[in-house]
């Protein structure tokens, strides 16, 4: 399977690390700044060698740097100036926005780079462990790095895909807008409930069953066929009414923004007229 160091071992590192040992992969080190830390990440990937300096690396096949985003480039350079990295190696991390060319450092010294993102929350990794299985993970590199990256997402349990080069940053803004702004407008909608004098938890049942609801549509149908509602139907006294009521300029921000793209979703099933009234309803300040 190969050999593993793991250089961060949070919440990520370990279970990355736990599920490489489990699939046969024999992890050489773990690093942490701190010792206990260290010998805390050891005890739960159930084997390597904690270490706490960069210096005390032992040879490896493959190097996880499972560090916050901000500290990858830099972790770099310094793995790079102890040439503690054999040439050949393969240097990977884990960021869903950073590319692999944070790595460069490395690369100039003839080890080979990539990036391995799971879609996945690492809340917990007791938790995380036991469902990762099925996991999407995003790769980046070199089709050698590639190949190499999806031999070990798939002994993870993960299911690998090669972005396009240059695609990591449209690649998280994707998953942002899908997981942080599906957050955000399940708060603004209930913000806007408040306003109908609906009861908290009333309110929190009716806006969360209906996304869960639309949600499975869209994923089952495609976001055209399950684009419902006032915009698609062509309804703009709805829409007019739906603004009159909305006293925050946020909210109503928001919601004149989604109905834009609602309009261009709604495509070919609006006519004109229709269309343009909509366009100049949802295009006039708040």
């Amino acid at each position: 399977m190969g050999r593993l160091s793991i250089i961060g071992a949070g919440r990520l590192g370990r279970t990355l690390g736990r599920l490489a040992h489990d699939a046969g992969y024999a992890v050489v080190d773990v690093l942490c700044r701190d010792a206990a830390h260290a010998a805390e990440a050891l005890a739960f990937i159930g084997a390597g060698r904690a270490v706490t300096e960069l210096t005390q690396l032992a040879p490896a096949d493959l190097y996880l740097l499972a560090v916050p985003d901000a500290a990858i480039a830099a972790i770099a350079c310094q793995l790079a100036a102890t040439s503690v990295v054999p040439a050949g190696a393969l240097v990977f991390h884990a960021s869903g926005a950073g590319e692999a060319s944070l790595l460069a450092p490395l690369a100039a010294r003839g080890v080979r780079i990539g990036s391995l993102h799971p879609a996945f929350s690492f809340a917990e990794p007791a938790r995380a462990v036991t469902g990762f299985g099925g996991t999407l993970c995003a790769l980046e590199g070199e089709d050698s790095v590639c190949a190499e990256l999806e031999r070990l997402a798939e002994a993870l349990g993960g299911r690998p895909f090669r972005l396009a080069p240059g695609g990591k940053a449209a690649y998280h803004a994707a998953l942002s807008m899908a997981s942080n702004y599906l957050v955000t407008l399940n708060a603004l909608a209930l913000q806007v409930a408040a306003g109908a004098g609906i009861d908290a938890a009333v309110a929190s049942q009716l806006v969360g069953g209906l996304m869960c609801q639309t949600l499975d549509n869209t994923l089952a149908l495609g976001p055209a066929a399950a684009l419902t509602g006032p915009i698609v139907r062509g309804d703009a006294g709805t829409v007019a009414r739906h603004l009159a009521v909305i006293d925050d300029a946020l909210c109503a921000d928001a919601y004149r923004a989604m109905g834009r793209a609602a309009l261009r979703l709604a495509g070919e099933r609006l006519d004109e007229a229709a269309r343009a009234v909509l366009a100049g309803l949802l295009d006039s300040p708040g």
